[in-house]
């Protein structure tokens, strides 16, 4: 498709889908509007880059879906220079959009080869200088009181406080918490030192973050 094809289902991407789910914040509109998402996404899939659902990547991983990219962001609400955290990267278009908005960005991402091609998809999109992406396991994450913002874009089981603990005061989470068929999204906020609030926001299905342990069983 030519690059006024892609403006013009770029923009009825926004319009039917994303504020269908009311996303109505205009810096997160207008961010979904300027990134070309087609560029984050494998060739042989571009006719899709704007389709309502989760393109396939590589090791069975999925990119987000617009709809849930445009509530992610809406959540946060990332500002200029705050520092966020993404757990996965993907394809990189969550970090493209969190590094418009104007926020530092250091993805984690686990497998080295979605990492490179990350790097390449946010070189073009001339970004890679507002987003580190490193090869890392997420459940490694040792960190505390560093970032403003945090988002994982797989699910965990249950919560784990690892993530939490990496906010500042002040600070938000977005995060996918339970198994299939049921899956909150939340927003957490750190409100102290050991002070946090969640919040539910909706429901959503998910993969699962990798190497999470598996919660304990239910006893009567």
């Amino acid at each position: 498709m030519s690059s006024d094809v892609y403006a013009t289902v770029r923009d009825q991407m926004v319009g039917n889908q994303v504020r269908t789910v009311a996303v109505f914040r205009e810096g997160v509109l207008a961010v979904m509007h300027a990134v070309q998402r087609e560029q984050f996404v494998p060739p042989e899939l571009r006719p899709l880059a704007y389709a309502d659902c989760a393109l396939p990547l590589p090791h069975g991983k999925r990119m987000l879906p617009p709809q849930l990219v445009g509530r992610i962001l809406q959540a946060l609400d990332p500002l200029p220079g705050m520092r966020a955290l993404e757990v996965g990267t993907g394809s990189g278009y969550l970090s493209a959009c969190l590094a418009s908005l104007g926020a530092g960005v250091r993805s984690l991402e686990l497998y080295p080869d979605i990492a490179a091609a990350a790097r390449e998809h946010l070189q073009a999109a001339r970004l890679a200088g507002k987003v580190e992406v490193l090869e890392a396991d997420g459940m490694q994450l040792d960190a505390s009181g560093v970032y403003d913002l945090v988002v994982l874009t797989a699910a965990l089981a249950e919560e784990q406080p690892r993530f939490q603990r990496a906010l500042k005061v002040g600070g938000r989470m977005f995060v996918v918490v339970g198994t299939p068929p049921v899956m909150e999204a939340r927003l957490v906020r750190r409100t102290g030192e050991q002070q946090f609030l969640g919040k539910t926001l909706f429901e959503t299905c998910i993969e699962p973050l990798e190497h999470v342990p598996a919660p304990a069983p239910f006893r009567f």
